[in-house]
């Protein structure tokens, strides 16, 4: 029998943040425990109720929210994880986490946590193509940081490139391949 393993999925500000719903569920399915961890503009595309129903435990949104026991919930997050999935990635908490800025629940257990990290970009183009992006990516997999996509289609903004999340199934199959290597 597979060993139960808890995943955090960070979900950031892009709108393939619905995209997650479907990552969040497909792991609980295959038998994971999966907190998820959101950023204020993720909110802005899908609510925090429908990752709490798929995952059926509680959704972080903020630090301040934690009432439960002296130990801080994000800490507690990041030592509980066996991988953190951060899908979608947007541009900016990719730079967060290239420059150990802690702005938010997610970033502060990026920091905190010593579990593997996948993460799984989206956004436009030019924003992907851009030197200060390339130069984050590259800093975060000198780091060890995992990387699956994006790849290229239609974008929500109407260009076409490369930007879009990597297919769900996949980024899945990633991070059971990571799970796997992992002690």
């Amino acid at each position: 029998m597979k060993k139960q393993r808890t995943i955090i999925v960070g979900v950031t500000g892009s709108i393939a943040a619905y995209k997650a719903a479907d990552l969040v569920s497909k792991l609980v399915k295959r038998g994971h425990e999966v907190f998820v961890v959101m950023t204020r503009s993720a909110q802005q595309f899908v609510g925090p109720l429908t990752f709490q129903t798929l995952s059926r435990n509680p959704v972080m949104t903020s630090v301040f929210e934690d009432k439960d026991g002296w130990r801080p919930g994000h800490i507690d997050l990041a030592d509980r994880a066996d991988l953190l999935l951060i899908a979608p990635a947007t541009a900016n908490v990719i730079a967060e986490l290239a420059h150990g800025f802690a702005r938010d629940p997610l970033t502060e257990i990026a920091l905190a946590t010593r579990a593997p990290v996948l993460v799984a970009p989206a956004m436009n183009g030019h924003m992907w193509e851009h030197a200060a992006t390339k130069d984050n990516v590259q800093k975060l997999q000198t780091r060890g940081v995992h990387f699956i996509g994006p790849e290229a289609g239609l974008l929500a903004c109407g260009y076409e490139g490369l930007g879009r999340l990597w297919d769900v199934d996949e980024i899945v199959a990633r991070a059971e391949e990571i799970l796997a290597r992992a002690p």
